[in-house]
């Protein structure tokens, strides 16, 4: 019987240092896409007083909320593209400055053109930041800790709805009037500023990548240099022997445009719930700001839970496909039955619940698969293709749910159609092969029996 296994006490020993790294980078990454996230959505609580004062319907809130998007998706691939060439420490804190300064210019929108003209330059503003983060990740974490390490840092999605909504419906309740302004402007003012100031940290706190990092000695650094080449050898193998990192190989890998489609038809879904949840429960008969948010909460604490154990099970299991489609089946069948139930405050909020559950689970599993699929620059504008493309239906989503607001006046023939577009994720994502889709299934059998304890130490 052997008393002393040299395996896992390596794989200790990289545990430790891929525990220091996540230490380090996870939660500052997360404080910056917190107040990312709150800014690109918050114009959902604003909405509750600016359509008044400003006399816009739901078609043209619907729009001013979608076209972010189109702005974010014809930036965002030239952007990730460009960290390269400047380096993320420098480039993540230009977009932060830009998104800041735009979002305070909310306060000025008073047509809709004006709402438009904004929320597109938002979208370009942001464009990259996202993406850059996954991309930022690949350079430090091998594919078969992605997953996990994703899976914490998307934790900001839901958690930005945990603390910001029922924060937007303070400021809304606390701000009427104050110098003049409406609420609503108080709103976008007070939540840009944050990330005008953690623009200025970013370029004292990030480094560029592991070689930069003197937080890390000679040995740590290595045992991760060593780790992200034994990643690229597997990527060769996926690829029948070579790793090609050009735009050109990721433009013609058709697998890379099979999940921007998932990615579309997914936030098609997502993005419908997130701009019109605060509208969804007032319709249902609540009214007051506060209990608003608290209730807009709700459903993202639950996504919350459920997303930190799917990207785990996940990578103890290195599997993914499974791990995306039987949440995107959650969420489709939780959207339906709230859509069912919209005319019962609590029974809708359970169903959106489970809806979230599913749908937020599927996130950082899923978001792991193009850095695995690619290296160098394609890695970088792969991860950005899918991205934008997948945030084009963010879009989509919002815009037809409040032109069929206005055309039918009831909110639950939209919802049946988003919860149709998140149930197609589930043939389309068993469409990619396994061998491409899990991270240990192309490596040698000594190296994938490593995988296990790599995936199975918390990080």
């Amino acid at each position: 019987m052997k008393l002393i296994q040299p395996a896992p006490a390596r794989v200790t020993a990289e545990s430790r240092v891929y525990s220091k790294i996540t230490r380090r980078l996870i939660p500052f990454l997360i404080l910056c896409y917190f107040f990312a996230y709150l800014d690109r959505v918050n114009v959902g609580f604003a909405k509750l007083h600016m359509q008044d004062a400003l006399h816009f319907s739901d078609t043209v809130y619907g729009l001013g909320a979608g076209i972010f998007f189109i702005g974010y998706f014809l930036f965002e691939m030239p952007s990730n593209v460009l960290m390269q060439r400047f380096g993320p420490r420098f480039w993540i804190a230009r977009i932060m400055v830009t998104w800041a300064v735009l979002s305070a210019a909310m306060i000025f929108i008073t047509t809709p053109t004006q709402f438009y003209v904004v929320r597109f330059l938002l979208g370009v503003a942001e464009a990259g930041f996202f993406p850059g983060i996954v991309f930022y990740l690949t350079l430090w974490f091998p594919s078969w800790r992605s997953a996990r390490t994703l899976g914490l840092f998307i934790l900001v999605t839901p958690l930005s709805t945990i603390i910001g909504s029922p924060l937007s419906g303070l400021v809304l309740t606390l701000f009427e009037g104050v110098d003049g302004l409406h609420n609503w402007q108080w709103l976008f003012l007070v939540e840009a500023i944050p990330s005008f100031v953690l623009a200025f940290v970013v370029l004292r706190y990030l480094d560029n990548d592991v070689t930069s990092a003197t937080w890390l000695n000679a040995d740590e650094k290595q045992s991760v240099i060593d780790d992200l080449a034994k990643d690229a050898a597997h990527r060769a193998t996926v690829n029948h022997g070579s790793v090609d990192s050009s735009l050109k190989a990721m433009l013609t890998n058709g697998y890379v445009w099979l999940l921007a489609l998932i990615f579309f038809s997914f936030n098609i879904g997502y993005y419908g719930i997130n701009f019109w949840l605060p509208s969804i429960i007032k319709s249902s008969g609540v009214s007051n700001d506060i209990a608003i948010g608290l209730l807009a909460a709700l459903p993202y604490i639950f996504g919350a839970l459920f997303m930190v154990w799917n990207s785990h099970h996940s990578d103890i299991k290195q599997e993914r496909r499974w791990h995306i489609a039987i949440p995107a089946v959650i969420g489709a069948v939780g959207l339906t039955l709230s859509a069912w139930c919209s005319g019962s405050t609590f029974w809708m909020m359970t169903w959106i619940c489970l809806a979230m559950s599913g749908t937020l689970a599927l996130i950082p599993t899923y978001i792991s698969l193009p850095g695995a699929l690619l290296s160098g620059t394609a890695a970088a504008a792969g991860i950005a293709l899918v991205n934008s493309v997948g945030n084009l239906a963010g879009f989509f989503g919002p815009t037809v749910l409040g032109w069929l607001n206005d055309t039918t006046g009831r909110t639950d023939t939209g919802l049946y159609i988003l919860a149709a577009f998140l149930l197609l994720c589930a043939p389309l994502i068993l469409a990619l092969p396994a061998r491409l889709a899990n991270p240990k299934s192309a490596l040698p059998e000594s190296e994938q029996d490593d995988a296990q304890p790599h995936a199975a130490h918390h990080i």
